[in-house]
Parts: structure tokens; sequence; C-alpha cells
């Protein structure tokens, strides 16, 4: 199937502690898994977000913070909700992205071609 929107207009969110529910090491080697396709197709996301659960993967001991890092380096902003990392007492524990308030992460869905939840 082709896709008439780049993937640079798209922004992903996560939600959870890694792709899906269930059990957390599937989730996380599923997570990795599509982070490096992205990686290695070269296919970067305007954005990524992380709310509730979420933020947990962009924390000290989170297994995806090297192609998290990487998609950061290469210039996809990756947008963690400052309430969610204080309700779970993360704060000082954030090792990638910009903790930011929920405005932003709105802002980046409102402009955004596509939202992709995973």
């Amino acid at each position: 199937m082709t896709d008439s929107l780049p993937m640079s207009s798209t922004v992903v969110l996560f939600t959870r502690e890694g792709l899906g529910s269930g059990d957390p090491e599937l989730m996380h080697a599923l997570a990795a898994r599509y982070l490096g396709l992205l990686l290695a197709g070269g296919l970067l996301p305007a954005a990524v977000c992380f709310y509730t659960e979420g933020v947990h993967l962009v924390a000290e001991g989170s297994p995806l913070l090297g192609p998290l890092a990487q998609l950061a380096e290469r210039g996809c902003r990756l947008l963690v909700c400052g309430t969610c990392v204080d309700h779970y007492g993360l704060r000082e524990h954030v090792r990638v992205g910009t903790v930011c308030g929920m405005p932003d992460i709105l802002d980046a869905q409102l402009r955004a071609g596509r939202v992709i939840t995973v």
C-alpha cells in the first residue's frame, strides 16, 4: 500500500510502556522493533509523544533509550508529559526527550497530518 503522507508529517504516541498490552518484555521488544524499523528506513516522525505509562520509556532503565536517543539525534522531537513524569516520580530520571506540558503535545498532534498511537 502506498501512503501519500510523509512520515515527517506524522506524530507517534506512546501511552503505554511499550507496544500493545500484556507481558512487559514483549511490549518492550515490539517497541524496540518498531523504533528500529523507523531508524533503518530513515522514517523520521515529526514528533514522538509520551504520556501516561509511556513516560517510563524515556526514563533511566528503559530498554528503549538507545533507539529513542537516535531518533532525537536525527531531529525527531521527543515530547514527554510533565504531569505524567511528576505523577510517577520520574522527573529526575528522564534521560531522553523534552519534558513539556500537554499544550505542547496537543500542538504537535494538531499540526500532524497523521497521528499514530502504538
